[in-house]
């Protein structure tokens, strides 16, 4: 815009100074060619082309002295090109035009070269202070943005943390609870037991009778928060990564794209499933490379595991690793569909609600 508005500048003095000098001859010409070249020079933005009019319109300039007024505005696309003695060249022009032209008109010509150098001067520095400034701006947003991305991953990062150390921490509670309480609880249960045998007293009898069976009760109550603690505390993806370290068959690549633990049934069920796959893999694959993949999606969750090894003679009724995965999956309401175009493919979905 700025260019726009130099060269509208720079035009209208050149043409008012000409239109003064009453010009004779192609009075209309230099008008007309210089605002085509100037025009032209615009719209192509190539520094070969700008050179090119320039020294067409400056031969110009040697036989007719009326283009030279408009050599200020020609001159415009041409400063800070690597040329750098095309301003010594614009007086060799004008020396060369002296005769034809006054001495008030060869003062404001070059008054007006040097309006427009100063003009092309400031025009390229606003420009080179613009691109600085959004080559700025653009390193700025995209240092936001990595920091914004680094800031969520150190926080997924915490989150998990804090998950994992929840789960070992609910670990260690089930561990002590079954180590301590429960085998205090089990040693008072064969102890009462004893006292039941050797008493004689069918009052005591019934009060120890009494004791045991309320002690049953609690024994039965911490075994099932033991379990309970001890599900919570098992970790689907530490429990598939543990399993894919252990293979050795070939190498495996494990995707995990799941938020948060799944319902204990369905986090079970995966563990097993895994496990039949890749021990099947071992026993029955010729696969170079295995890849399984967790993903989680709005209502259900996504287990794929797939091989390339060449799959021959294969029948679904003759497998019983893969008949255990249907029964798994039909129990969870799940869906499975195998596919053996490209390898062996098993995909399967369990929906997020678990009938308990």
């Amino acid at each position: 815009m700025l260019k726009i508005v130099d060269k509208s500048v720079i035009f209208l003095c050149c043409t008012s100074i000409y239109l003064l000098e009453s010009a004779h001859g192609l009075w209309i010409l230099p008008i007309i060619l210089a605002l085509t070249i100037s025009s032209l020079s615009s719209y192509l933005e190539s520094k070969s082309i700008h050179m090119l009019f320039f020294i067409i319109y400056s031969i110009l300039c040697v036989f007719f002295s009326e283009f030279l007024l408009f050599i200020p505005l020609i001159l415009y696309d041409v400063i800070g090109h690597k040329f750098r003695f095309i301003y010594l060249f614009t007086l060799i022009l004008i020396i060369s035009n002296q005769r034809y032209l006054s001495h008030r008109v060869v003062f404001i010509t070059l008054a007006f070269i040097a309006l427009t150098i100063l003009l092309k001067l400031r025009t390229n520095s606003n420009s080179e202070l613009k691109e600085d400034y959004m080559k700025f701006r653009d390193k700025t947003s995209e240092l936001s943005m990595l920091l914004l991305q680094q800031k969520a991953s150190l926080v997924a990062n915490q989150d998990y943390e804090l998950n994992l150390a929840t789960l070992s921490e609910r670990n260690r509670i089930a561990r002590e609870i079954h180590d301590n309480v429960g085998h205090i609880l089990s040693r008072c249960l064969l102890q009462i037991g004893a006292l039941i045998v050797v008493n004689k007293d069918a009052t005591i009898k019934e009060s120890l009778n009494s004791v045991k069976d309320t002690l049953s009760q609690g024994m039965d109550s911490i075994r099932t928060s033991v379990h309970d603690l001890h599900d919570d505390s098992i970790d689907l993806h530490d429990q598939i990564y543990a399993l894919t370290k252990e293979f050795l068959f070939c190498p495996i690549k494990l995707i995990y794209d799941i938020s948060e633990n799944p319902d204990k049934k369905v986090k079970y069920s995966f563990i097993s499933i895994v496990k039949e796959a890749i021990s099947n893999i071992i026993k029955h694959s010729s696969a170079t490379e295995v890849c399984i993949t967790l993903n989680e999606h709005p209502g259900f969750y996504q287990l794929i595991i797939g091989d390339n090894g060449l799959v021959e003679d294969y029948i679904t009724e003759k497998g019983i690793g893969i008949r255990n995965i249907l029964d798994r999956v039909t129990a969870l309401n799940g869906n499975v569909n195998i596919n053996i175009d490209d390898g062996f493919k098993i995909f399967i979905s369990i929906p997020k609600e678990v009938k308990k």
